[in-house]
C-alpha cells in the first residue's frame, strides 16, 4: 500500500496541507513542535481511525473549528487506486471510502494498515498496564473484526457491571446479568489475546535479534489476570468475588486488567534492561506489529516513524534501517536529515528520500536525494 495524496484541513495545528507523495520513502524535517508528528497522527488514522497519541479526539480539531478533515488517495494492492476521506467533529467521526459513506468500522478494518515508531513508544516498557492494553487492543482490532466485536462486548458489560459497583448497589440477579454477558466476551477476548501475542512474540524474538546483532535474546510474555480462556471458570470467579467487588466498587477479575511484559536475555526489560535495550525491543514490537499486519491482510503496511532513533548507538540505527520490509513505503521526521546514514542502513536500491520541510503547519517540499 502507498499513500500518493494526504490534503489536511483544521487538524491540529494544521489549517491546511497538500501534499503529493512520489515513490516510497518521505522524510518530514523541521523544529520540535512544528507539525511533524501532527502529519504522522493523521496518516495512522487512515487505520482504524484512533490516533497513536491520544483518546481524546476532540483535541485534533483546530482551536475554533468545527471540524478537521482528512482526505487521503492510496494506491492499494487489492482495491486499486482508493480516495478515504475522514471527518471529525468534537462529538463523533464520519468515514468516506470512495465517496461512499461506511457506517460500520468493521467493514473497514484491515484494508489500510500503518504502523507507527513512536518516541512515546518507551512507555509499552517502562509505563502503566493500560498502555500496553491500549497498544493491543488497537493492534488487534485494527485486523480482526471479531476481536473488535468482543472487546466492545466485554467493555459494556464491564462498564455496566462497575456502575452498579460504584454505586454501592446490585442484587445478585441484577450482578449476575452483566456476568451472563461479561464472561463469555472475556474469556473469548483472554483467547484472543493470547494467540496474538504469541504471533507478535516469535516476530519480536526474530526482529529484535536483528536488531542487537542477534546477541541478545528477547521475548514477549502474555500475563492475563485470569488465566483460563474458559467462560464458565471466569463466571464462578466473578460470582465467588462479588464481595470484594462490592467492597472495593470495582470488577477486579478479567481482562481488563491484563498485562504482558518484555524480557531481553530472560530478564524484564522493565527492571533490568538499558535505555538501547528497550527502545530496541520497541522497535522490534512494531517491527513485529508490522510483519502481523502483513500476514493477517495481505497488504504491506506504510511505516511512520517519528523522530524514534535519537536514543540509539550508530550500529542499531544501522540494524534499524535494515530491518525495514523493503516493499514498504516509510515516512519519516526528525529535527535533520542525514540520508547517509539511510544508506548505510540497508536502504541501498530503494527510491531516493522526498523531503518536505515543516514549519508551522506548513509542508513545503524540498530536493530529492
Amino acid at each position: 500500500m502507498r499513500v500518493r495524496k494526504l490534503t489536511l484541513r483544521h487538524f491540529r495545528n494544521v489549517g491546511f496541507a497538500a501534499l503529493e507523495f512520489s515513490g516510497r520513502q518521505q522524510f518530514l524535517v523541521g523544529a520540535n513542535g512544528q507539525g511533524k508528528t501532527n502529519l504522522l497522527e493523521a496518516l495512522g488514522f487512515l487505520t482504524a481511525l484512533r490516533s497513536f497519541r491520544t483518546t481524546d479526539t476532540a483535541v485534533l480539531v483546530g482551536l475554533g473549528q468545527p471540524v478537521a478533515a482528512l482526505a487521503f488517495v492510496v494506491e492499494h494492492e487489492r482495491q486499486g487506486e482508493t480516495a478515504v476521506t475522514i471527518k471529525i467533529r468534537r462529538e463523533g467521526k464520519e468515514l468516506w471510502c470512495d465517496q461512499e459513506r461506511v457506517t460500520k468500522l468493521s467493514d473497514y478494518l484491515g484494508k489500510f494498515p500503518t504502523v507507527v515508531f513512536s518516541a512515546q513508544d518507551i512507555q509499552l516498557v517502562r509505563g502503566a498496564p493500560a498502555i500496553r492494553r491500549r497498544w493491543l487492543d488497537l493492534t488487534m482490532a485494527a485486523m480482526d473484526a471479531g476481536y473488535l466485536r468482543v472487546l466492545q462486548t466485554a467493555t459494556r458489560a464491564l462498564a455496566e457491571r462497575n456502575a452498579l459497583l460504584k454505586l454501592g448497589r446490585g442484587s445478585p440477579a441484577e450482578l449476575a446479568a452483566f456476568e451472563a454477558a461479561l464472561a463469555p466476551a472475556a474469556a473469548e477476548l483472554i483467547a484472543r489475546r493470547a494467540d496474538g501475542l504469541k504471533a507478535l512474540g516469535q516476530s519480536l524474538m526474530t526482529t529484535y535479534a536483528r536488531l542487537s546483532g542477534n546477541d541478545e535474546p528477547a521475548s514477549l510474555v502474555y500475563e492475563p489476570n485470569f488465566p483460563e480462556p474458559n467462560a464458565e471458570a471466569l463466571l464462578a470467579k466473578m460470582e465467588a468475588s462479588r464481595a470484594r467487588d462490592q467492597q472495593l466498587r470495582s470488577t477486579q477479575t478479567g481482562p481488563h486488567r491484563d498485562d504482558f511484559r518484555f524480557n531481553v536475555k530472560g530478564s524484564s526489560a522493565k527492571d533490568f534492561a538499558s535505555e538501547g535495550q528497550q527502545r530496541s525491543v520497541v522497535l522490534a514490537l512494531r517491527l513485529a506489529q508490522a510483519a502481523w499486519f502483513r500476514e493477517r491482510s495481505g497488504i504491506c503496511p506504510v511505516l511512520l516513524a517519528d523522530d524514534v532513533l535519537g536514543e540509539l548507538d550508530p550500529a542499531r540505527r544501522t540494524r534499524f534501517w535494515g530491518a525495514l520490509d523493503p516493499e514498504s513505503q516509510i515516512i519519516a521526521t526528525g529535527t535533520h536529515f542525514d540520508g547517509s546514514e539511510m544508506v548505510g542502513g540497508g536502504l541501498v536500491g530503494r527510491d531516493r528520500w522526498q523531503v518536505f520541510q515543516v514549519s508551522d503547519g506548513g509542508f513545503t517540499e524540498g530536493l530529492t536525494v
